[in-house]
């Protein structure tokens, strides 16, 4: 049994949709008023700055790759630090995230998960937050989404493709997910990471690969792996693309008895959780989310609380099959732009 809220309309991944095509104009302006932003001069940062972005609207695996990139810089000996705006908090920093200090309404749920695995600093400001990076003594900022803003100059632009999505119908918002032309995007893009198997990623591989564009290829893995089949599941999520994180239970042998799907960074409200808890109890279910998921409930109340002591999590991380490429393409970006030499 599946229980649908999303919000990205079902006509962006149907481009013969008469929706798409009344929208098209308007696609059109919007994706030439993006594409001609990106394109404009940036500012450099002392510090070198690696770019983890997406070609269309919502979400495609950015933070977990985010996560593997900065693991290859301290692989090859680089101290990172991960920037990023923070959606869907009301933090506009510069601010260096504290889990315990932060909830997701003040700094957004990605930046608690980013903030585990090295320094995180949230800022709207994205020179600014480069320049506390820099003040707390790393080399390499490892930046989650912005690719499509000017503000900063990339050193490296690595682009993440879901292979079971795509780019939808290939058409700019509102038409359909894409921020700017494909075309336009791919100009500015050092490497696509094409994230998990399917038709809809290999053929923006094959247009990567006319663009002369490398492909870096790359699958989610559970972080447990055993003990899910003795138990019925609840599955719920609200990301980019809940069915990702369905398949992937299924695939570690989960009963997945019913989904329940929310937007992308949907704020859990009482309500929520409660019908949840409910849903949950009438079938002798037991709730599974995402690590995402999780930190957004933690703060919601009493009906949250109850949600979280019978909710298991499902954490997942992105293997890199072409490490050595990636550590490759780090060292060489790395060779062109030295890190400069702090003047104060």
């Amino acid at each position: 049994m599946v229980l649908e809220m999303l919000d990205a309309p079902d006509f962006w991944w149907h481009r013969r949709h008469p929706a798409a095509w009344a929208l098209a104009p308007l696609g059109l302006i919007y994706g030439a008023v993006t594409g001609a932003r990106m394109m404009r001069p940036s500012p450099a940062t002392e510090l070198p700055v690696i770019c983890i972005g997406n070609f269309v609207i919502g979400g495609a695996g950015k933070t977990p790759v985010a996560i593997a990139v900065a693991e290859a810089c301290r692989r090859i000996g680089r101290k990172p630090a991960f920037l990023t705006r923070g959606y869907g908090g009301s933090e506009r920093g510069p601010l260096l995230v504290q889990e315990k200090n932060q909830t997701p309404d003040q700094v957004g749920d990605e930046p608690l998960l980013l903030s585990r695995v090295a320094p995180t600093v949230v800022a709207a400001d994205r020179p600014a937050g480069a320049r506390l990076i820099a003040e707390l003594g790393h080399d390499i900022i490892v930046m989650d989404d912005g690719f499509q803003n000017p503000s900063i100059r990339k050193d490296l632009s690595l682009v993440v493709v879901d292979g079971g999505a795509g780019i939808g119908n290939g058409w700019p918002f509102p038409a359909g997910p894409l921020r700017a032309s494909l075309a336009t995007q791919l100009r500015a893009t050092d490497a696509v990471v094409r994230l998990g198997e399917g038709e809809p990623g290999q053929a923006v591989v094959r247009r990567a690969a006319r663009a002369a564009v490398p492909v870096l290829t790359a699958v989610y893995q559970p972080v447990r792996k055993r003990g899910y089949r003795t138990k019925r599941y609840l599955a719920f999520a609200g990301i980019g693309r809940p069915q990702k994180f369905y398949d992937s239970l299924e695939n570690a042998g989960a009963n997945v008895e019913l989904t329940v799907s929310f937007p992308d960074h949907h704020p859990y409200t009482e309500e929520d959780c409660q019908v949840l808890l409910d849903l949950a109890a009438n079938d002798d279910l037991v709730p599974m989310t995402t690590e995402k998921d999780w930190v957004r409930i933690r703060t919601v109340g009493a009906a949250g609380e109850k949600l979280l002591e019978i909710t298991e999590q499902f954490p997942v991380k992105v293997r890199m099959e072409e490490e050595r490429r990636l550590d490759n393409l780090i060292s060489e970006m790395l060779s062109r732009r030295p890190i400069e030499a702090k003047t104060h």
